[in-house]
């Protein structure tokens, strides 16, 4: 059903209509009226519900471990508080949610549950992998052939869709166990490795030091450079662990030489 409820009247103030569009508690704000001058409470009541509906369920599809942890009845009640707090800031719904993990810090139904936040950041950036741009990936013979000099001050260029998750729960565990059936999660720090494979967004455990030298990666610095601080940052830094992990998830588009 289509309601048509804009405002019909310079009077009603575009803050106060935003707000009671996202809170049930609010009544209709002044100067909102039917055709013949009447309060549109019933008209304004349905389309707030349509609007609020609308972004849980928004939030609901977007979080599907967090409404596993949680139960959907549960999460769908947190979801209104959150939406009231933090509304759209575009007409974009799909990146909506962002500010899910700070939310679950301060809310009193899950400011007990340490490893929700992470999960809320794991699951934000698989959906950023989503809708990130595009990008060629390159045959691993194409680093295997360069000599040991020329690799070492080459630059990897890794797809718009990579992006490193430095977390102190099991948040890929508590993923995995929910979304694939895997093993009971181990309370430990992740670094997660996020790329997309064609439309499918992956998630990656990196070895210790892989973030590091992922993260120097993105930063432009040469394959030298990255590696360098991986292994001052870890000493037994796993170089082929982490190469197979870019790999595997098509993080690299290209190599410039020098």
């Amino acid at each position: 059903m289509s309601v048509d409820l804009k405002p019909r009247t310079t009077e009603v103030s575009q803050t106060d209509f935003r707000h009671a569009m996202l809170d049930p508690t609010t009544s209709v704000p002044d100067g909102l009226v039917n055709p013949d001058g009447s309060q549109a409470k019933k008209r304004f009541n349905i389309y707030r519900n349509n609007v609020t509906h609308s972004l849980a369920t928004a939030l609901t599809e977007g979080f599907p471990v967090l409404v596993a942890l949680l139960g959907e009845e549960f999460f769908r009640q947190m979801a209104l508080v959150y939406l009231r707090i933090h509304p759209p800031a575009s007409q974009l719904i799909m990146h909506y949610g962002a500010a899910m993990p700070q939310f679950l810090v301060g809310f009193p139904g899950t400011v007990h549950l340490k490893y929700l936040p992470d999960v809320a950041k794991l699951e934000l950036a698989l959906r950023r992998a989503y809708h990130a741009g595009d990008g060629e990936t390159i045959d691993p013979a194409e680093l295997t052939i360069l000599s040991q000099a020329d690799l070492m001050d080459a630059h990897l260029t890794l797809a718009p869709s990579v992006e490193v998750l430095r977390v102190k729960h099991p948040a890929l565990a508590i993923w995995e166990y929910n979304m694939n059936g895997g093993p009971s999660p181990v309370m430990a720090p992740e670094d997660i490795l996020i790329s997309r494979k064609g439309f499918d967004p992956i998630a990656q455990r990196l070895p210790k030091g892989g973030a590091t030298f992922v993260n120097a990666l993105l930063k432009g610095s040469s394959f030298g450079t990255a590696l360098g601080l991986a292994t001052s940052d870890v000493a037994d830094f796993d170089l082929t662990t982490t190469l197979g992990a870019l790999f595997a998830g098509h993080a690299i588009t290209q190599i410039s030489r020098g």
